[in-house]
């Protein structure tokens, strides 16, 4: 029972082999963390069974009022919602701000939830981890 970030030692088809117009950025970003290994960039964990599961994007930062936010914590928090099957959280160009939080959400099959309910709670359990990561949107997908 191990996390770390999840790095791959062989090449695939259709792997990335440069960022148009940088190879300094791509050497930086996906070789030069780990040396022999191309990092992904993504978190993992492995059970003692030896399965992995995606714990989400390591530099998937967003800045909301110069404080840095993970964007997996507010995914997190999300996720545990009894009607939220699966969520993303992203950044967008906020003109006060700087960046602001948007969500998007799936809701499970069985989900009676209105709009107007879920945005309330899910934006208060959000709210816990800071007021500033508190969303601007949430957009049930």
């Amino acid at each position: 029972n191990i996390s770390g970030a999840l790095c791959i030692s062989q090449a695939w088809p259709g792997m990335a082999r440069t960022i148009y117009n940088d190879q300094k950025r791509f050497v930086e970003t996906y070789l030069a963390p780990f040396p022999g290994f191309f990092f992904t960039a993504d978190g993992v964990y492995r059970t003692s069974e030896g399965y992995y599961q995606l714990t989400g994007r390591l530099d998937d930062i967003i800045n909301i009022s110069r404080h840095r936010l993970d964007t997996a914590e507010v995914e997190d928090v999300v996720n545990h919602h009894m009607a939220v099957a699966e969520s993303t959280v992203i950044g967008y160009p906020h003109e006060i701000k700087g960046e602001g939080a948007y969500v998007f959400v799936v809701l499970k099959k069985d989900s009676s939830y209105t709009q107007e309910t879920l945005t309330t709670e899910l934006w208060e359990l959000i709210s816990k981890i800071a007021k500033y990561a508190a969303p601007d949107y949430i957009q049930v997908t």
